[in-house]
């Protein structure tokens, strides 16, 4: 019976020494497997695997959107110079008139005994200077018998005969000033146009004086040519000329799209906007536009000089710099850059960098300068993905990416 229960004892305890056995070995080889994998992820943190980009050189051609105006080619409002009644009217709203059509006459009865009184003052002044010029004539002839006339007797009625001469010519001035007063009474059209505002009646008072004299009598403008004026923000300005041509479509015409030609470019920044005024000249002559309608203008970019064109991910922008990663060695280099126009997916940059570098194509803060660097497969030029994009935005330039070819042998890898 003793023996049984020793055996007994025996075999529990080797059951419970193989048992503990076998879950040692069991979390001996769970722990190495979990060290494995936190050396594996420290691995991966200290030598990041990542894609490439080869850079190489090209032209972006680019395009923005930005909100325009159609405006008058010429608008002008008429007012009445003198105080006045309007007497005819001869237009109205939506007539089409010709440079120097009469559009309205008007009346002021005192300036016709303004003009009769300033020409009986001509005649007055002429008969002093007819009575002062013959008085000098006598005393001329009579000086010439020596002693009968004074030298200073002589030069008075000489100084006489002068003033009463300027006097003449005063009210010459004085009547030319009534006359052209009288002509003001014809309001006629500075050039071609269209009426598109009239503000008064007949028989109304106007001119300075008058109840409407803070009103136009009418307003007119030239359909036959309009201004597409745009503000194109500071950093789309540079390189912009008068041989640029733009598109652009009115909300209002659906599907219609106009073109027209860069003319006139202030040439200076608008302080408040920040931008630079541009007009175009459209003609008009279908009369579909209208001034004041608004419009989507397509204006392109200038191409600049060759750059290095890469994707927008491989452009680190920081607080304090902007970098892209290049490889070097198999170690991660800084490389400070510059931006340039932006296409899709695509930017300039501009720095210490020579065709054929590589850099990092999606890259981050996280790769730190010098450290060490895997090599992933997918390794693509730039604007692999899409090398082609048009598009339109209305805040950021949209457009095609022109590479340039370069030396496969100046290519480092």
């Amino acid at each position: 019976m003793n023996i049984q229960k020793n055996k007994l004892i025996i075999v529990v305890t080797a059951l419970v020494i193989g048992t503990a056995l076998f879950s040692s070995c069991g979390e001996s080889k769970k722990d190495k497997e979990e060290q494995d994998l936190t050396v594996q992820q420290e691995n991966a943190l200290d030598t990041p695997t990542v894609n490439l980009v080869t850079i190489s050189k090209g032209k972006l051609t680019s395009n923005i959107t930005v909100p325009g105006e159609l405006e008058a080619y010429q608008q002008t409002d008429l007012y009445a110079k003198v105080n006045s009644y309007v007497k005819t009217l001869l237009v109205d709203i939506g007539s089409q008139v010709h440079q120097g059509q009469l559009l309205a006459t008007l009346e002021a009865p005192e300036l016709n005994s303004q003009l009769e009184e300033a020409k009986s003052r001509i005649q007055q002044a002429k008969a002093v200077y007819f009575a002062s010029k013959a008085t000098f004539d006598r005393l001329y002839s009579t000086s010439k018998t020596p002693g009968t006339v004074s030298e200073n007797d002589l030069e008075q009625a000489q100084a006489k005969k002068s003033s009463d001469s300027a006097s003449v010519e005063a009210a010459k001035s004085s009547y030319k000033s009534f006359a052209a007063n009288l002509a003001y009474l014809q309001i006629r059209a500075p050039f071609d146009g269209v009426i598109t505002l009239r503000n008064v009646n007949l028989g109304a008072y106007v001119g300075p004086g008058g109840a409407a004299s803070n009103q136009a009598l009418f307003r007119l403008e030239d359909h036959n040519r309009l201004r597409l004026v745009i503000s194109v923000p500071e950093n789309f300005t540079g390189g912009l000329n008068n041989q640029d041509e733009v598109s652009f479509n009115i909300r209002e015409l659906p599907g219609e799209k106009f073109k027209a030609k860069v003319v006139r470019l202030a040439g200076a920044l608008d302080n408040t906007l920040r931008s630079e005024r541009l007009e175009m000249d459209v003609y008009n002559t279908n009369k579909k536009l209208l001034p004041n309608m608004y419009a989507d203008v397509n204006v392109p970019l200038p191409q600049t000089d060759s750059a290095f064109i890469v994707p927008k991910t491989a452009v680190v922008t920081s607080t304090e710099k902007v970098f892209v990663i290049r490889i070097k060695d198999g170690k991660a280099e800084w490389v400070n850059v510059q931006k340039g126009l932006e296409a899709g997916d695509n930017i300039e940059i501009y720095g210490k960098i020579n065709p054929g570098d590589q850099i990092v194509k999606a890259a981050t803060e996280e790769i730190r300068d010098g450290s060490p660097i895997k090599i992933g497969s997918g390794k693509q030029g730039p604007g692999d993905d899409s090398n082609e994009s048009n598009g339109k935005v209305m805040n950021g330039p949209t457009g095609n990416v022109k590479p340039e070819k370069t030396d496969s042998s100046k290519t480092k890898k």
